[in-house]
């Protein structure tokens, strides 16, 4: 029999995990697999431990796992990641997300893709679904921008995935900290079938994502596969010295022609705009600064405060231990 784990991150998920985890698990093991469920709670403040406690005791295909604080979803998508694979009967690995706005239903056609053959099976979202223009039109520019500048066509993609154990391995084998997990599957470049679904309103509570935390999101991801923001810092340069040129050619001129300038106004502009180019190509710099200060400092991705079935662990921190399962 095929084993299938899911790994579905949380956070302050305590109002919909009695009804969402049963649930995925009954429509998972209706497919006819072997299911292994990984519920890893990312620092929740609510009663999203002891819920999943509790359903541990009722459902034993779950392995719930804790943060011992707020690491973030990339960061959980990892834990949940090395925890499926440290199962050697794994055969393949579905993220999604515990609010069934990733329709479980879909899961017996993945798994279907799956057994024919494919490794990547990815939810594919309805981009027509109202989400509020703001994020709509966000979305739409982050895409954009990732297909010009990260050569990644991500238009409606999803964490929702099922990927094979290889492509799992070959994912946490990557050396990088900072992860995107949707974007570092597309990456991998192996072959995927898409499934279109229509995104379901939320079971119960509210989204942790709000406009200014998507929009930080955005950078950090785009920043991670694309090196064209810090070209930008070269063409605003080049933009200012021919601006800066066709002026300091007007006042010779007018100098030679005897007009004089009336106050100080031009120079009062130049050097706002001068002064706004240099602080946005310091911004642009910082941003890949901070990364690389990020990343060679090696702290841990996150830290496991508890597991049901095992002890407090930490995800390895060191450049020789990537891409090996966390000790337990």
């Amino acid at each position: 029999m095929d084993r299938i784990a899911i790994v579905v991150p949380v956070f302050n998920e305590s109002v919909v995990l009695p009804a969402s985890l049963p649930r995925i698990l009954a429509v998972a093991q209706s497919s006819g697999c072997s299911i292994l469920l990984i519920a890893v709670d990312d620092g929740s403040h609510d009663e999203t431990w002891a819920v999943l406690g509790q359903l541990a005791e009722t459902y034993p295909e779950l392995l719930p796992i804790a943060f011992t604080r707020n690491f973030g979803k990339e960061a959980a998508i990892l834990a949940g990641l090395r925890a499926a694979i440290q199962d050697p009967q794994v055969q393949a690995i579905v993220v999604m997300d515990a609010d069934l706005q990733h329709p479980p239903e879909l899961l017996s056609q993945f798994i279907d893709h799956w057994r024919g053959g494919a490794l990547v099976v990815e939810g594919v979202r309805d981009e027509q679904a109202y989400r509020g223009f703001f994020r709509n039109l966000g979305a739409q520019v982050f895409y954009f921008l990732m297909a010009r500048f990260g050569q990644l066509r991500m238009s409606g993609s999803t964490d929702y995935k099922l990927i094979d154990r290889r492509v799992a391995n070959q994912l946490l084998s990557l050396g990088e900290r900072a992860r995107f997990f949707r974007g570092l599957v597309l990456w991998l470049g192996y072959p995927r079938i898409e499934v279109p679904f229509t995104v379901a309103p939320r079971l119960g509570g509210q989204s942790q994502w709000g406009l200014l935390s998507l929009t930080r999101y955005a950078w950090e991801n785009l920043t991670a596969f694309s090196s064209a923001p810090l070209k930008l810092v070269t063409v605003l340069g080049v933009i200012g010295l021919a601006v800066g040129t066709l002026l300091a050619a007007k006042a010779l001129i007018d100098k030679f022609f005897g007009i004089s300038l009336d106050g100080f106004s031009t120079v009062i502009l130049l050097s706002i705009i001068f002064s706004s180019l240099i602080l946005v190509a310091l911004g642009i710099i910082g941003s890949y600064l901070a990364r690389i200060y990020e990343e060679i400092k090696s702290r841990p991705v996150y830290i496991l405060r508890d597991s049901i079935a095992d002890p407090v662990a930490s995800c390895p921190s060191d450049l020789s231990d990537r891409g090996k399962p966390a000790d337990k």
